[in-house]
């Protein structure tokens, strides 16, 4: 009986390791992944936020004492939901503008960086060159 709970007890305690060895993997995935260039555009706002900045005034035109930022924010959703697609049309072509924007400023960005580092790359190899004569 006591040769099981051992057994029981080193099994528990392989779990946890193995449990924080995958943790760790997941928490330096995610840190891989934020990793973000400096200068990058930001990405535009849908349909919805933009909706939802004209609401927020009108809102607040309306109803001057609430000061409730979720209430604004259902009955925004709420209306959005109600609101038929060519009462959404003007919002949507506005967010199709800035994203196509959004898309010409990433992809100008992108070139700048990629020949950056290129051009870094270049430097770094002559002057590693550079190094190996000085030092022959």
């Amino acid at each position: 009986m006591k040769g099981t709970k051992i057994a029981s007890v080193a099994h528990k305690k392989l779990d946890t390791e193995t449990m924080k060895k995958r943790k760790a993997e997941a928490d330096l995935k995610k840190k891989e992944k934020a990793i973000k260039t400096a200068g990058a555009p930001k990405r535009p706002p849908t349909a919805f936020f933009i909706f939802m900045a004209d609401f927020r005034k009108s809102y607040k035109e309306n109803f001057p004492d609430n000061k409730s930022v979720a209430v604004v924010g259902k009955a925004g959703g709420e209306k959005w939901k109600a609101m038929s697609e060519s009462e959404k049309a003007p919002y949507v072509g506005k967010a199709a503008k800035l994203k196509a924007e959004y898309e010409k400023s990433k992809e100008e960005h992108n070139n700048k960086t990629v020949t950056g580092e290129a051009a870094k790359s270049e430097d770094s190899e002559v002057q590693d060159d550079a190094e190996q004569q000085a030092s022959s």
